[in-house]
């Protein structure tokens, strides 16, 4: 990374203030060649910006001097606090865009250059995505807990005790001849930390997934044709997201529909009515597609029959109560609004059950996964009683660190993540 990069880091003009960051071995002297001189470092300054060319106005700003390598990206840092005008934010890009060694930033470049740099890991930059698309408290809240590092000090912990384990394993390999080296001594040294170490990567399986928190809790309507799960739906979500008729089999596809409860992500699926037998192929294929929804479900608001509930933590739902006389389950109208605040307390409440506490942080698959294979070369060595085989699973635990971190991700994977992120970021 020779190259030095800029790109507007706060929001599309016009904006009060506009944050130009400028990231690499050239931000010095481009800073230079736009305010005359460098600033004291780490002191804001109030410079009149010029074209280096005829020294022509171009805005007077705020400017920051960050040598590096402790910045944010691990590199010389320059930024320019400007007035958020489009003119002055175009005219400020055009002179970066004509200096040598600069050239705009591509989407996510300067987190890249932090994870690269050692500024952050993997895990951290994955929070920091989450908090970017963050539209619920809960999701900021796990994604920043994420991103400051939380997640990642629990993982150094356990990096340290495995380097320290491995390095007891190759004492016992190495040395077991020696008087000084007592070996059952260290053989249940390791086994105990083993063990320990076990017991904490297992209860970090148990955090929340991060893809329900950020695609919002599945909650599927599901039933026999004409329950009322198209109109239930609607008055859920609280617009017509559903056609609603009383023709049986209106729902011929599952609908979903994103909404916000009490500040909790759902997503809302309705289904085609389940029932036993159908001439018509295309309803077939829907209630295929139905029963498919029902086992990816977090949440079932079941509409029909209660001997026919599809899991045990199904909830029974008497809907359309106003039509009809009193049945077991839940009872709710979406026409005249009766049970509906029971059951969106309801759904909150099951809701908060499947995602992070305030003080908690949520894991993406690929952390899970990685958490998951740790996990399994940890218990791997503690069943072992051949140092030498607790050593190669020590060998492989240490691995999958590696790639939970990210210092062995591979650039296709690296590049599908950092694309994902605004430019600037």
């Amino acid at each position: 990374m020779t190259d030095t990069i800029y790109a507007l880091s706060s929001g599309a003009p016009p904006a009060g203030i506009g944050v130009i960051r400028i990231s690499g071995p050239s931000a010095g002297k481009a800073l230079e060649s736009l305010g005359g001189r460098l600033p004291p470092p780490r002191r804001a300054h109030l410079t009149l910006l010029t074209d280096p060319k005829d020294h022509a106005p171009l805005d007077r700003a705020l400017v920051l001097w960050l040598p590096g390598p402790g910045t944010a990206t691990g590199e010389d840092v320059a930024e320019l606090h400007c007035h958020g005008g489009r003119a002055v934010i175009a005219a400020i890009e055009t002179v970066l865009s004509s200096l040598d060694g600069l050239r705009r930033a591509e989407p996510g470049e300067f987190t890249r250059r932090a994870f690269e740099n050692g500024r952050m890991d993997l895990n951290e930059v994955e929070g920091l995505s989450d908090l970017l698309a963050a539209e619920t408290q809960q999701q900021r809240r796990a994604a920043l807990l994420m991103a400051e590092g939380h997640f990642s000090r629990r993982v150094a912990e356990w990096q340290t005790a495995l380097l320290d384990l491995s390095a007891m394993a190759e004492a016992a390999l190495d040395f077991s001849d020696e008087d000084d080296v007592p070996d059952e001594a260290i053989e249940m040294r390791i086994s105990d930390g083993l063990l320990k170490l076990g017991e904490e990567v297992r209860a970090a399986l148990n955090a929340p997934r991060a893809e329900r928190l950020r695609d919002g809790v599945r909650v599927v309507l599901a039933g026999p044709p004409n329950a009322g799960k198209s109109t239930l739906l609607n008055a859920l979500v609280g617009r017509e997201a559903a056609i609603v008729s009383d023709i049986a089999g209106t729902t011929r596809d599952r609908i979903e529909v994103p909404a916000s409860l009490g500040g909790t992500a759902f997503l809302f699926t309705d289904t085609a009515g389940l029932r036993e037998q159908t001439a018509d192929a295309i309803e077939t294929i829907g209630m295929d597609r139905a029963r498919a929804a029902l086992e990816a479900a977090d949440i079932i608001l079941w509409l029909g029959d209660p001997d026919m509930l599809p899991r045990p933590d199904a909830h029974l739902i008497f809907a359309q109560c106003d039509r009809r006389e009193g049945s077991p389950g839940m009872a709710v109208s979406a026409v005249t609004g009766e049970g509906m605040e029971q059951l969106a307390a309801l759904l909150i409440d099951q809701a908060a059950r499947l995602l992070p506490n305030a003080q908690d942080y949520a894991l993406h698959d690929r952390q899970r996964e990685a958490v998951s294979t740790l996990l399994a070369h940890i218990d791997a060595a503690a069943r072992n009683a051949d140092v030498l085989i607790i050593a190669e699973e020590l060998r492989q635990a240490r691995a999958a660190i590696d790639r939970l971190t990210g210092r062995a991700s591979t650039e296709d994977m690296l590049d599908r993540l950092f694309s994902g992120f605004c430019i600037g970021k």
